[in-house]
Parts: C-alpha cells; structure tokens; sequence
C-alpha cells in the first residue's frame, strides 16, 4: 500500500487534530512522507457571499480570506511549525497548500506574491466553487440553485477544474467530482465534460488523487467516480492516494479498498508527485505563465 499522504488538514483551518498529533497517527500507519496541505482560499470580500454565513455556523471560516494578507498570516505560523517538525522527524514532512483557482489577473498577481513568500513545497489545485453571475457558490448552493441555473452552474464547475489543471501550477488535482459529494454530476450527460477535462489533464502532465474521503459518505467508490477512473486509466494519467484527512483517524482510511477499485478500472501509472525535486512550486511558475488565461 502506498506509504505516503499528502491531503492532510489540520487545526487552525478546518482540521480536528494538531501537525503534531497527524504527525504521530501517520507513523503508526507506517508512512514515510506526508504533507499538510491546508485550504488557501482567497476572495475579494468573500465574508459577504451567500455561502460564507454558513461557513461559520459549520465552524470552518478560518480557511476563507478575503485578501492575500490575511492568508498568508494564517500559514506562516502553520508552516514555521512543520519547519520545527521536521527537524527531530523520522520522516519528511512536506508543506503544501489545497488551492481553489480563480482565473484573474489580481489573483494570479496576489498568488504569485503568496508564494514566494511562504514558499511551499507542493500544490493541490481544487473547485470547490462556481463563480456566476458577480455570485459565489460552493457545493450546496448549486444543489440548492434552480432547476433553470443548475445545469450551468455543473459545466462551470468543470470548466473551473479545467482551467486550474490547465494553469500549470499544481503538482495533482484534488477530488476531480466533489459536487457528487451533493448529488450532483451523476447523470450520463456528464460524460462529456468528464472526458474534456480527463484530456485537458492529459495535456497538462498533471497527476490526479483518488480521493478515499468519499467513502465517508458513499461505500461504493471514492473521488472520482468509477466511470471517470476508467478514463484515466485510458489516457493513462498518473494518479495518487489521498486520505483527504481532517482527523487523525482518516489517515490512510480507505486506501486498501480504493486500491482495489483502482485495479478493477484499470489504473496501473501510480506515482509520488514530491519525488522529482522540479515540481516545487516557485520553479514552476514561468512555466506555468504560459499556460495561464
């Protein structure tokens, strides 16, 4: 079974555990590498969507910023700790970030800014919204939409998966079809923009996670969908474990049942996406400028 995790949540974000306490869970899951790549998640005044009242009731707002700034003060003191870890570890503890992509000039510029000052070890690109309309909707706020908005609002989550796999910036794709997580994305007539985006990984060069957190809410398969794992076994895209953990108890959870599931759709080109030392991030941003808008 693999022996590495690099989807990892901590407290101080939307985690239940410390970096310290992950930390000892993982050695007694026998793994040799980890990193914790908590959620940046930067918007202009995200404190006035719609989804953000919920957010707090759910007790999860720390992960939200409204401006560069203020992420980057979150992760600083974060990051500064693995630094201390890792000087009396075992094993290599990895600083990364879970990244919502939004394609602007200002956040590119501010992102840009982000990492070069905190210098992180990898990015995971992820979607966890749907920009529509001068509107922010995460997941539930699409289930919720109207009948009419809905389907739009599924394609642009595609598109915006598309668009951060395309961006040249990330070292794997997280949980390709989290809207499922809602209901949504199920139906045949999703196909289509599945396959896009499985080619525009393709052409991307970009890994992808099976993501084993979805066996929290369905027993049947992970993220992704068994009908999008066999597309990525025919265009053969490297693809990783991801326990997705919040607590320390979700570390490696499901990673033998999602091997399996792996194998039945497939998928052979399993890879580290840490062990080729050109993937750190600030190496690979004049490569990805050219990919980008």
């Amino acid at each position: 079974m693999q022996d590495f995790s690099f989807h990892m949540h901590t407290a101080g974000f939307d985690g239940r555990n410390s970096e310290e306490e992950m930390l000892q869970k993982a050695k007694e899951c026998g793994l040799k590498q980890i990193g914790f790549s908590n959620h940046f998640i930067v918007y202009p005044n995200i404190e006035k969507t719609n989804m953000y009242p919920y957010a707090v009731k759910g007790g999860y707002e720390s992960i939200y910023s409204s401006d560069f700034d203020e992420a980057i003060s979150k992760f600083a003191p974060h990051y500064q700790k693995i630094d201390e870890l890792n000087k009396n570890s075992d094993i290599k503890i990895y600083k990364g970030m879970e990244v919502d992509f939004f394609a602007s000039d200002e956040w590119r510029e501010g992102f840009e800014r982000a990492l070069k000052i905190l210098k992180p070890d990898y990015l995971i690109g992820s979607a966890h919204f749907v920009e529509y309309n001068n509107t922010l909707y995460n997941s539930y706020d699409l289930k919720n939409s109207s009948a009419c908005e809905q389907n739009k609002l599924v394609h642009r989550y595609w598109q915006n998966v598309r668009t951060a796999a395309d961006s040249g910036l990330f070292d794997f794709m997280a949980h390709l079809d989290l809207i499922k997580k809602v209901g949504l994305g199920r139906e045949d007539i999703w196909a289509e923009d599945e396959r896009k985006t499985i080619e525009t990984i393709k052409s991307s060069g970009v890994a992808v996670e099976i993501n084993t957190s979805h066996f929290n809410f369905d027993e049947n398969e992970p993220y992704p969908s068994k009908r999008i794992m066999k597309m990525l076994a025919e265009y053969d895209i490297p693809v990783l474990l991801s326990d997705d953990a919040h607590k320390r108890e979700n570390i490696t959870a499901g990673f033998a049942k999602a091997e399996e599931m792996t194998q039945e759709c497939g998928i052979s080109n399993f890879v580290n996406p840490l062990k080729n030392k050109d993937c750190l991030p600030l190496k690979r941003l004049s490569k990805s400028k050219e990919n980008s808008f």
